[in-house]
């Protein structure tokens, strides 16, 4: 038995096969203690035997936005201690007389250098002492340190005098993350911050993972855990817990890999996905494959390690609102989370997204995860009177918040789309999340998007992602050489051997996929490109896709050469049905008053499971189901595929 599991901000999802049948479960989450809430459901889910459990996790990056990791010791080539402050010596707001970044990690008395030297092709000017590595470690013993991140210069072109250095603090007993393990590139800060971000982790992320395998074997004979990474696969918990730096968006890369899936199967390969969950936002944008990045910034901080290209907001359904002091509506980016949640689930007193919404009559309060929660309307509408301020009524304060909601994601969907040379005309947008179905029509209306998919277990989208992902290692390294070199071939081949040793260790069978990080020669960044006879050439079309222009004559230079190992989980056994014509009226339970654009209108709530494929109705409607409820304003047409997802026509 397999079961994914996405620990959100409100809900923990769990997506598990049963008798051949696709099932979900969502249970509350508890952020204090999120193993609570996954021992909770999986013991409400049961099974025996064999059982692989697949963990979309949020501590990695809670302990990041929190600063709530450990006391790390930074330690590099003696001379260089401050690059963690130095960084890029950029200003995000330039005009902010006041405005100062995010302190480091490792504040200056936890930095230390050591007297070492290597150059930029591997050679060794200096090794590094068996003196100066036993001052080394008595100094970071002294500072308390509970892990030690090491980023020796250029050690990524010869580790030696590294692995020296990481050998001498591991005797101290505490974690070491060595950037030639996590991040063999060039770009002394991005690397440095990036190996500081994994240390800084690692003892949080150690104890978490380790907690909960050992209380998940109690009772049980054979079961596995497994982490998704941000890039978009899975990897074990043994190198999760060594390498966090790699689950930051653990559960957000879930939800791209399973929209991408899902909409290939209805015939849209190029979508938009759109993730609105209780806490934020994610976005991503799908051309055929998912795209990864290793320019990320996680709460002000460069992390290098490759990661699903999301852009995320803090805009989701339990995003508090209020009225700042030039009296504007704001909407997030705070959350109400699980504790207390939205006025609406009981206990909240501020008004939220979801409130919002339920007052507009666009959720369904008998509906709600199946009739599992019943959602108080007259408390919603006393505390939103209370609220309300200057605006004439709750109502009217319910539209202004998702008005202002809408705007937030509109503009995170123009940043991935838009502003990278893409036309979200060409697109379709997936919704999913908790949220999604209820405003995806509303966005792809303004930003003229032809097409909305709403897959099935919205609600549930990344935990299924993460059930279908496959095994994945990743590989770099820095090698500086032009595009016709013959050195790239061993390039290639010692990464991919060590990649299989280490895929064999773990008993994954695996195939490797090769890419190149290229650019113009000088210039400052490049762009990734699969390796193969027309590499160069897709170059220049991706840079005249990107910037613009290309320039065919100019010399190209290879930065980076990446190696991709791949074991596949195998396909899920999803089952294409039968369309039939239909209006869908076997599934209307109930009319409900739903407003759209300021206009009351009486609309059909639709119940999903009791829709066919082959129905098909017209907005103004409501489709309620058990992970989530979706929003079909007037004016729009849905049916449902073969494949039981429901299309929106805009």
């Amino acid at each position: 038995m397999r079961i994914a599991i996405d620990t959100g901000g409100t809900f923990t999802d769990c997506v598990y096969f049963e008798s051949g049948e696709l099932r979900v479960l969502k249970v509350f989450s508890t952020p204090a203690s999120p193993a609570e809430a996954i021992l909770r459901a999986i013991a409400e889910i049961g099974g025996a035997g064999d059982i692989e459990i697949r963990h979309g996790t949020t501590v990695a990056t809670n302990t990041l936005i929190e600063r709530t990791g450990a006391r790390v010791a930074f330690v590099t080539t003696a001379g260089f201690e401050d690059v963690i402050s130095i960084g890029r010596q950029a200003r995000p707001r330039l005009y902010d007389w006041f405005a100062s970044p995010e302190p480091p990690l490792a504040p200056c008395h936890m930095r230390f250098g050591v007297a070492e030297r290597t150059i930029c092709d591997g050679s060794i000017l200096r090794r590094v002492e068996q003196r100066e590595l036993e001052t080394l470690a008595a100094a970071v013993r002294e500072s308390g340190a509970e892990s030690a991140a090491v980023s020796l210069l250029f050690s990524f072109a010869n580790p030696e005098n590294e692995r020296a250095v990481a050998g001498a603090l591991a005797k101290l007993g505490i974690p070491v993350s060595a950037s030639h393990e996590i991040l063999p590139e060039f770009r002394e800060y991005e690397r440095a911050s990036t190996v500081l971000i994994n240390a800084y982790l690692a003892p949080k992320m150690g104890r978490y993972l380790d907690g909960l395998a050992e209380r998940l074997h109690t009772g049980r004979t054979a079961i596995k855990l497994h982490v998704m990474q941000s890039s978009g696969g899975i990897i074990s918990a043994s190198l999760a817990a060594r390498q966090p730096v790699r689950t930051i968006l653990s559960g957000p890369a879930g939800g791209v890999v399973g929209a991408g899936h899902l909409a290939r199967l209805s015939g849209f390969p190029r979508i938009i996905s759109f993730d609105m969950g209780g806490t934020s936002t994610d976005v991503a944008l799908v051309d055929g494959v998912c795209r990864t990045t290793n320019e990320s910034l996680v709460a002000g901080l460069p992390v290098s390690v490759p990661m699903l290209d999301i852009h995320t907001v803090g805009a989701g359904g339990g995003s508090l609102t209020h009225f700042d002091s030039g009296g504007a509506l704001r909407v997030g980016p705070q959350s109400a989370g699980a504790d207390p949640g939205p006025i609406c689930y009981g206990r909240g007193e501020q008004p939220t997204v979801t409130d919002a919404n339920l007052l507009l009559g666009r959720l369904d309060p008998e509906l709600f995860l199946g009739g599992r929660l019943k959602l108080d309307e007259k408390r919603t509408r006393h505390f939103m009177e209370l609220a309300r301020g200057m605006l004439r009524s709750a109502d009217e304060l319910a539209a202004g918040v998702v008005r202002v909601a809408e705007a937030t994601m509109e503009k995170a969907i123009r940043v991935i789309s838009v502003e990278r040379g893409h036309d979200p005309r060409d697109f379709a947008l997936v919704s999913f999340g908790g949220a999604g179905g209820l405003h995806a029509c509303t966005l792809a209306r303004a930003l003229r998007i032809p097409t909305v998919l709403i897959p099935r277990l919205p609600g549930a989208l990344s935990a299924l992602g993460i059930l279908m992902s496959d095994v994945i290692k990743d590989f770099s390294r820095t090698v500086m050489l032009p595009a016709g070199s013959r050195a790239l071939e061993r390039h290639f081949r010692e990464l991919e051997q060590q990649g299989r040793r280490e895929m064999r260790a773990e008993r994954f069978p695996a195939f490797a996929e090769r890419s190149l990080d290229l650019r113009y020669a000088g210039q400052g960044y490049e762009l990734n490109v699969s390796y193969g006879g027309d590499f160069v050439a897709r170059f220049h079309r991706a840079h005249r896709e990107r910037y613009g222009y290309a320039d065919e004559k100019r010399a190209v230079e290879v930065v980076n050469v990446r190696v991709r190992m791949i074991g596949r989980t195998g396909p899920a056994p999803f089952r294409k049905a039968r369309a039939r014509k239909g209006d869908g009226r076997q599934a209307v339970i109930r009319q409900r008053r739903v407003v759209f654009d300021g206009r009351a209108w009486d609309a059909p709530v639709y119940d999903r499971a009791l829709l066919h494929p082959g129905d098909a109705f017209s907005g103004p409607a409501i489709v309620a189901e058990y992970s989530a409820t979706a929003a079909v304003p007037p004016g729009c047409r849905a049916r449902v595929d073969e494949w039981e997802n429901i299309i929106v026509e805009i």
